[in-house]
């Protein structure tokens, strides 16, 4: 098969990769459903939580967060104003760029988080049928799958 072959095969789904992504629809939808009731099971918008998520990484600009929740900066403001009152979140300078602001979370911010995610329980039943080497080339492919993706770790 020549290159442009391949380009056309690739562009035109056959039905194994229609029944992933339906598959994947599916499996996004009920994360979202738990993710949104577990977030407000302690009192958190889904925004909140997930801007919580990203800040285990470590303190980031708010711009860089409203990059990767691909949403306005301004909302991004509104959800860390929410935040830091509640003692979530702090903002503290960037060492350097003084001009930058950096969100990071506090304890109860990072406790808050952990807990969230640790209650998040839609995977845990569907990846016990799988196998270790199963589970680890499942995380492979889809590692591999996201390589190229913009950062979306919620």
């Amino acid at each position: 098969m020549d290159t442009q072959q391949a380009a056309d095969t690739a562009s035109q789904p056959d039905e194994i990769t229609r029944e992933v992504v339906d598959l994947m629809v599916n499996l996004v939808s009920i994360f979202h459903r738990e993710y949104e009731e577990a977030a407000a099971a302690r009192s958190l918008t889904g925004a909140q939580a997930k801007v919580l998520a990203l800040l285990r990484r470590g303190p980031m600009p708010m711009r860089r967060i409203a990059q990767t929740l691909s949403c306005e900066p301004s909302n991004i403001t509104g959800i860390v104003d929410r935040l830091e009152t509640r003692g979530f979140v702090t903002r503290q300078p960037d060492p350097q760029d003084r001009r930058v602001k950096l969100v990071a979370a506090t304890g109860t911010g990072a406790t808050a988080s952990a807990e969230l995610r640790e209650s998040l329980n839609f995977a845990r039943e569907p990846l016990a049928a799988l196998g270790p080497q199963e589970r680890t080339q499942l995380r492979d492919l889809l590692r591999r799958m996201l390589s190229g993706a913009t950062d979306t770790d919620a």
